[in-house]
């Protein structure tokens, strides 16, 4: 039987389901499905989570029984003579995409694996922020939202040491930013309209098993003829981020501490050396404290007047006199030694335990309420602490932060269960300055910025930034950690992405150098936004406005950043029209380029503009890869074809290339001219 919709088709004969000539279930051999029950246990300690499944039963639902009526197709799945049984309704909805409704007759089965049909040469992005593994082929993904953990490679002696003295040492799929949609080479996306626990499985070279923790409401699917068109269509339906304000092309946000006066005078310092600042960065406007992790902010969401003084002033005189941003920090738990707790305690604002008490989470030797985005008085609380406390005081903006800690165990306002609102917190914490900003007539004007991700944070988060790396060179929690990051969650329809300039996490021996900051700041110039941090030890680490050979490079970096604003601008505006991110995988311009699709520590930055970080210490040459074009290397003008090439790298010139024939050529030719 055949269904066709808009130039769309659903064909189901007796051993498969297709959409668009893509074969989705193939149930000739294997089942599709398997129901059964589980129970958890889940424990979780200062945001790392250790979860364990005891499986009761999986039940294989191998005989596919199909029927159509009004403008549907119904699978019925069911096992023999036992009551395991779930029904999938296939069917169009106003815009062809294929939507799969699942159905399940018997409540108490709280497992699902579907097995969607897959072949051993095809890849596959997405499942929102990776940083290990950009084509998640060959291996498993579980999707849930926490910290990612201090070394995230259990072969690593960091990560050994966080586990054993921390329970924090993380692993390749640990994330921030988890999400059940990936795209295929076969040129479909699969989103999950799911917020619950998955693992998604590529290791198959037959099928992809996709497994939830409850019974979805539907799985959506679409393809295209391109990967920008695939891209297009999955943030037509999940939303796309807006432009990045004007100002934030002038330059360097730095991210530094300490007071109004030190502050600025640091930032005068800088651009008297000729550093091209959009403005501050200060997340410790609110105030500090002092943990055995290092310096940390005090969480409560008011100006401090004690240790920034006269800046309700200062920071509308730097902005009006000499154009300079103030941006800060919030997120979505008050520490109960906060002046604002105990009111917001009083009126119920902060999700209960199961006696009927304020949940209070440890973030590591202080303990906070989770303001809880399910009660709407809550809401508009804390939304109107943010409209009144950050956007009414003068700021620009901001790190909205974290937003992975929600408890299992914790009693929510509306009663959700809390295994599927955590991966959904998120989102509600990203609506909430969403609804902020727009409601105070800002949106566009003040840009924040998330680690934490979910299904709707295209729409409700206008930027999203890597996370805590530490201060090393690892590939799995280092610099290069950042680009298998941005070019996943751009699959995931983010395209707006940055890190910390110089990463955060200092322990275990870890400590900044110059070298990584400097190679960092080279990378930064090639992002959409350009921002760096002290880390949380910064009297231990490098700093940039400490050393005068890096604020001359800083300066270099900060001005190739502007004069790349022309470009920046455009293809920032295309992600905001279309989802195209603007860092991209090679394979999304160039995709019969098969070398391409396994590329991770390249990409491209828009269209025309090929970027190789370097990712290793005491390197001056680095091995690049170039598809089939010509391309100038920016530094010295000199013409590629495509191929291999091992280039002169050293700091300052980290690799990168333009297209000759690309429309912003002149651009670019005036940088090298300025840097050759």
């Amino acid at each position: 039987m055949k269904m066709e919709k808009n130039g769309n088709s659903i064909v189901v004969d007796s051993n498969t389901l297709s959409y668009n000539d893509r074969v989705i279930f193939d149930w000739s051999v294997d089942p599709v499905a398997f129901i059964g029950r589980g129970e958890e246990e889940v424990e979780m300690y200062r945001g790392n989570f250790k979860i364990e499944d005891y499986l009761i039963t999986r039940i294989p639902l191998d005989k596919v029984d199909y029927t159509e009526a009004d403008d549907q197709i119904k699978l019925s799945l069911s096992c023999g003579d036992s009551k395991a049984a779930l029904v999938i309704i296939a069917k169009f909805d106003d815009l062809g995409r294929l939507v799969l409704a699942l159905e399940g007759d018997d409540k108490s089965y709280n497992r699902l694996w579907l097995r969607l049909a897959a072949n051993s040469d095809e890849k596959v992005y997405g499942c929102g922020e990776q940083l290990s593994h950009f084509n998640l082929r060959g291996k498993h993904f579980p999707l849930w939202s926490s910290e990612p953990g201090v070394g995230r490679n259990k072969e690593t002696l960091t990560t050994f040491w966080a586990d054993v003295k921390d329970k924090a040492g993380g692993n390749y799929y640990t994330t921030n930013y988890p999400e059940a949609t990936f795209v295929s080479t076969e040129k479909y996306y699969c989103h999950t309209n799911s917020y619950a626990y998955a693992d998604f499985d590529f290791r198959n070279d037959h099928f992809h098993e996709l497994q939830y923790w409850e019974i979805p409401d539907s799985l959506v699917f679409e393809t295209a003829p391109t990967y920008k068109k695939l891209i297009e269509k999955l943030t037509g339906l999940l939303g796309r981020q807006p432009q990045l304000p004007e100002w934030s092309d002038n330059g360097f946000l730095l991210g530094i501490q300490g007071g109004t006066d030190y502050v600025y005078n640091t930032g005068k310092k800088l651009i008297d050396k000729g550093v091209k600042l959009a403005g501050f960065w200060c997340q410790d406007w609110e105030g500090i404290r002092m943990t055995s992790f290092g310096k940390r902010l005090f969480w409560n969401w008011e100006w401090n007047g004690e240790l920034y003084p006269e800046l309700d002033k200062k920071i509308h005189e730097w902005k009006e006199n000499e154009n300079l941003r103030f941006m800060t920090y919030i997120n979505p738990y008050v520490a109960i030694d906060a002046k604002m707790y105990p009111e917001a305690d009083a009126k119920g604002y902060f999700a209960k335990n199961k006696d009927g008490g304020t949940y209070q989470v440890d973030f590591g030797e202080f303990n906070c309420g989770v303001v809880d985005f399910t009660n709407p008085e809550a809401f508009d609380w804390f939304k109107n602490v943010i409209k009144t406390e950050l956007i009414d005081f003068g700021c620009d903006g901001w790190m909205a932060d974290f937003g992975e800690y929600l408890p299992t165990d914790v009693v929510l306002h509306d009663g959700t269960d809390p295994m599927v609102a955590h991966n959904k917190w998120p989102m509600l914490w990203a609506k909430c300055n969403y609804d902020a900003v727009q409601e105070s007539g800002k949106w566009g004007e003040i840009v924040y910025f998330m680690r934490a991700g979910a299904t709707g944070s295209q729409k409700y988060c206008p930027l999203i930034w890597a996370g805590d790396q530490s201060v090393n060179w690892s590939l799995d929690d280092g610099l290069a950690s950042t680009i298998p990051a941005a070019l996943s969650v751009g699959m995931s329809g983010c395209g707006l992405s940055h890190s910390d300039i110089g990463g955060y996490t200092s322990l275990h021996g870890n400590i900044r150098t110059k070298e990584l900051f400097m190679r960092w700041a080279e990378m930064g110039a090639f992002l959409p936004f350009m921002r760096s941090h002290e880390g949380n030890r910064p009297a231990e680490n490098f700093q940039v406005f400490d050393d005068d050979e890096a604020i001359d490079h800083l300066a270099i970096c900060t001005n190739v950043f502007t004069d790349l604003t022309d470009y920046r601008r455009a293809i920032v505006k295309e992600n905001s029209e279309k989802g195209t991110p603007v860092q991209r995988p090679l394979f999304m311009e160039y995709e019969d380029d098969q070398h391409a699709y396994d590329i991770q520590y390249q990409y491209l930055f828009g269209p025309d503009v090929m970027v190789a970080p370097v990712h290793e210490e005491g390197k001056s040459e680095w091995d690049v890869y170039l598809p089939e074009d010509t391309w100038v290397h920016l530094w010295t003008g000199k013409e590629f074809k495509g191929g291999n090439y091992t280039v002169a790298s050293p700091i300052g010139q980290t690799p990168v290339f333009y297209r000759k024939g690309s429309e912003y050529a002149e651009l670019f030719e005036s940088i090298t001219s300025k840097y050759k």
